[in-house]
């Protein structure tokens, strides 16, 4: 039994690209795996996700690399650098997508809109 379901979808995600497979069924789903799915479509990490017959189909797109970020950290919006610096290659290379007050967003939007939160997982 799975009690993180966004980890375990991220990760069967970044075992598809190492075996060089352009899709991956995920048995398990919730709102928050959508949500991070939805905004990574958004960037071009993901072609699509559809529901068929109690699967998750996700069709990875241009993705070097993906991860849940483990412990959930809490991150002011003057901290949100230095996990820039901690888990992406460059800093204007991927996203890392944040659990705030006002909805999941990426990095970017959570310091244009100066709010912090709890960091989710990332994608380049």
């Amino acid at each position: 039994m799975s009690h993180d379901i966004v980890a375990d979808g991220i990760n069967q995600m970044m075992n598809a690209i190492r075996a060089r497979k352009n899709s991956v069924s995920l048995k398990h789903s919730s709102k928050l795996l959508l949500s991070v799915l939805a905004i990574a479509k958004l960037k071009g990490y993901v072609k699509s996700y559809t529901m068929k017959k109690g699967l998750l189909e996700v069709e990875i797109g241009k993705l070097n690399a993906c991860k849940s970020i483990k412990p959930r950290f809490m991150v002011s919006v003057n901290d949100i650098d230095k996990y820039i610096k901690r888990y992406l290659p460059a800093k204007d290379i991927g996203i890392i997508i944040i659990s705030t007050s006002k909805g999941l967003m990426t990095n970017n939007t959570a310091i244009e809109k100066n709010v912090g939160g709890s960091l989710i997982a990332y994608f380049y």
